[in-house]
């Protein structure tokens, strides 16, 4: 793993960053937790990766206030292009007026 940064997700609306950092920090030290507000998923950055792989290996697929988690490496986020709404450049929408 290279990346100290997690994916943590299916996890229940009730959970708090507090008891997020507190469950990682068994693994070694929480740099941050940030839970996605009602989406039910969040991320945890650890120290080293070496830390983040001890974490994932250790919760993954373990229940944790009544649902089972998912714990990945966290994949870059991508870049998005100003103004557009699809892969091909397009969108942007708008009215146009056409002279006949």
């Amino acid at each position: 793993m290279s990346s100290a940064r997690l994916y943590v997700g299916n996890l229940n609306y009730d959970t708090t960053e507090d008891s997020l950092k507190d469950l990682f920090a068994q693994y070694g030290e929480v740099v941050s937790v940030n839970i996605i507000g009602r989406k039910g998923f969040g991320f945890v950055e650890m120290a080293s990766a070496e830390q983040a792989e001890k974490a994932k290996t250790a919760l993954n697929q373990k229940e944790i206030d009544g649902r089972t988690i998912r714990v990945d490496e966290a994949k870059p986020r991508e870049q998005k292009e100003r103004g557009s709404f699809n892969r091909d450049g397009g969108g942007g929408g708008g009215f146009r007026r056409r002279d006949f």
